[in-house]
């Protein structure tokens, strides 16, 4: 992460020496420029001072000095007078030497004896004085000889200064050594103190700038964690459910990619599990959506304690979850790991003080395989996942090609269905009910039937379930009632006997709040009276809500309709339902009229039925009647009416007009 303070701590200090470095320069020559100008201005005064009093006295000297040699020079008198004038001249001022020199570079003059003679023709200092051009130089000596002693660790400023006639012509170069070392260490110090006070200036900028850089660093990286934070939210929420928590379908797919592509790669095997609840909207319809969203996450909990850390769960969307097991020894491991789910998901959850069976329908496909896409392996898992749910609830199964083969039929099917309503490819066969005593129709059972255009009559076994899955079966069923009423009362305009008819009213459609209506429609459209209808309703319709059933029951009973219970005993069969349900009939179950003549068990249950709707006033019809064996026994323990082929199957509309037409007593007898 960019951190702005110590970004800015590191260039702001950089910045800082770099600004006292170039202003320590800056300073320093400044000061030695003035400090030179100065003393070259004062040198030059001092010279021009010295020139005026004292060149006419030893002019002849300096003249004559031009053609002698050093030692001829240092033998005459005018030198040592010469010398005493400058002592006195030079006496408490900064001048430590003096030079003179002729327009040649010879110097004939010296405060140091024993450079007389020395030659500085080719000296820079004395060209440029030579030129008109006062000269000046400093430098840094260890020692010095001045006026016959030595001085140590001493700046001098060294100029070159011309010397002019009376008519402006340079007749000699005078140098002077000057002592600057004071004026040095001043400038020194002088330099040090604003350095110092720069340095505190820039100081105090720098921690009040760091302090609101700091700040602004602060809020800067809140911001970037915040930022982060959101993407990573971001993030998530993009691949995982909300509710669960689980990883969701497009993690899924990315998923499923790269284990299809590892089993590839290590030639090994995986699977590939798809999760469904049994029965989940009844819990959301019942106990309301939080309950719902509860138990999702009680679901997905228990799912991730059953699998293994390299194991992953996806919740795809509603209640479905998906699993992805890699690096499999054998199919063994995956069924083990559905087992495992199955068994979690047996305990019971407490919802709303209400206890709930969590039951799970898995199908399994495993990878790899010719097709290795996500969608190929999704729906074959969904495919074996639907064949679970249709063998038994809290079972799996794995996938198999003729499952797919099936799916294709059912989708086929399924799309028929959307058009057979209005191509008029329903009918409906009605199957005779007869007295138990005198083996006479007292009623009839209407049952649809599908003439598909290709595929011919379609029992509802195969189709009613794509009808519920479709929603087509309030349109269907609504569609049922009207025609049984139609039918019947046609029947009864043809002179037949007036008989009950029975219409069989699915689960959805019973809990659809348009029922009554439709009911109600139905025999004023048709004319037929309430007492000869009769709706035929399951078990199963009583355990999803118990109020509303009892509810629309008692409102069906109140405009006449009668009631049966179908299926009696194969399903969720109590007896306080029976007790407070306003029900007219019971219908025992084929699958105890079926070995009711070979089965003790079946013999005790339908008897114990029998007598069981005799206490309650309630009358009984068998169903699934097939044999004399079976009628002799169901007629001796008193059941009111008799159902199956033993004395018809179900029949299309004019062939049950003819079978009632000429019915008598003697053509009832089964033979």
């Amino acid at each position: 992460m960019f951190k702005l303070n110590r970004y800015y701590s590191i260039a702001s200090l950089i910045g800082i020496g770099i600004a006292v470095f170039i202003l320590s320069l800056f300073f320093n020559q400044l000061a030695l420029q003035t400090l030179m100008e100065n003393q070259t201005r004062a040198n030059t005064d001092l010279t021009h001072s010295f020139a005026n009093s004292v060149w006419q006295q030893f002019d002849v000297f300096f003249t004559d000095a031009s053609q002698l040699s050093a030692n001829d020079i240092k033998s005459r008198s005018e030198l040592k007078a010469l010398q005493q004038i400058m002592r006195s001249r030079m006496k408490n001022t900064t001048i430590v030497k003096v030079k003179i020199y002729n327009l040649n570079g010879l110097t004939i003059f010296s405060t140091d004896p024993s450079q007389i003679g020395s030659d500085k023709s080719q000296n820079p200092g004395f060209l440029q004085a030579k030129s008109g051009t006062p000269a000046s130089e400093i430098t840094f000596r260890n020692e010095f000889y001045a006026f016959e002693k030595v001085i140590v660790d001493r700046n001098l400023i060294s100029s070159y200064i011309p010397i002019h006639d009376s008519q402006q012509r340079i007749k000699a170069v005078f140098e002077v050594y000057s002592d600057v070392t004071p004026l040095v260490e001043h400038m020194d110090s002088t330099q040090q103190k604003i350095i110092l006070g720069v340095l505190a200036a820039l100081g105090v900028l720098y921690i009040f700038l760091y302090l609101i850089v700091r700040r602004a660093d602060c809020i800067i990286r809140l911001q970037n964690l915040e930022r982060e934070a959101n993407e990573e939210k971001m993030r998530f929420q993009a691949y995982h459910d909300s509710l669960t928590e689980l990883p969701n379908r497009h993690a899924f797919i990315e998923r499923i990619d790269e284990a299809i592509k590892r089993a590839v790669r290590h030639s090994e095997s995986g699977a590939l599990l798809f999760l469904d609840l049994d029965r989940f909207k009844l819990v959301n319809d019942s106990l309301g959506h939080d309950a719902g969203d509860t138990l999702l996450k009680i679901v997905a909990q228990r799912i991730q304690s059953c699998l293994r850390e390299t194991d992953l769960v996806f919740r795809l969307s509603g209640d479905e979850f998906v699993i992805i097991l890699e690096d499999l020894k054998s199919p063994e491991t995956a069924s083990n790991v559905a087992r495992r789910v199955l068994q979690e998901m047996a305990k019971p959850v407490m919802l709303n003080e209400y206890e709930v069976i969590i039951n799970i329908s898995i199908g399994i496909t495993i990878f790899p395989k010719a097709d290795n896409s996500a969608d190929s392996l999704l729906n074959e898992a969904d495919i074996a996942m639907y064949q679970a749910k249709k063998v038994n609830q809290n079972h799996f199964e794995f996938y198999v090609e003729e499952m797919n083969t099936r799916a294709n039929e059912r989708f086929q099917l399924e799309t028929d269905l959307q058009h057979a309503l209005q191509n008029n490819e329903f009918t409906l066969y009605y199957q005779t009910k007869v007295s138990a005593d005198t083996l006479q129709t007292c009623s009839l059972e209407a049952l649809i039937r599908w003439n598909h255009p290709t595929k011919g009559l379609i029992t509802p076994d195969h189709f009613i379930p794509l009808l519920e899955d479709t929603g087509l079966i309030y349109e269907v069923g609504s569609w049922v009632i009207r025609t049984a009423c139609q039918q019947a009362q046609h029947w009864l305009k043809q002179g037949i006997p007036a008989l009950r008819l029975s219409v069989n009213v699915s689960a959805k459609q019973f809990r659809n709040p348009s029922l009554l209506s439709t009911v109600k429609s139905a025999l004023s459209e048709s004319g037929l009276k309430a007492e000869h209808l009769e709706l035929e309703l399951t078990e199963t319709m009583f355990i999803d809500n118990t109020e509303h059933a009892i509810a629309t029951m008692h409102l069906l009973k109140e405009i006449g309709v009668k009631l049966s219970i179908d299926d009696f005993g194969s399903g969720y069969s109590s007896l306080s339902y029976l007790k407070n349900f306003p029900v007219d009939f019971l219908k025992i179950d084929r699958s105890f009229i079926k070995d009711l003549d070979t089965n003790s068990k079946d013999t005790a249950i339908t008897t114990a039925i029998i007598a069981l709707a005799k206490s309650l006033n309630l009358r009984l019809i068998a169903e699934g009647v097939e044999n004399n064996n079976q009628m002799t026994f169901l007629r001796e323990q008193q059941c009111d009416e008799l159902q199956g082929y033993l004395f018809s199957k179900p029949l299309p509309a004019d062939q049950v007009v003819k079978q009632l037409t000429h019915q008598s007593t003697e053509d009832s007898q089964p033979v």
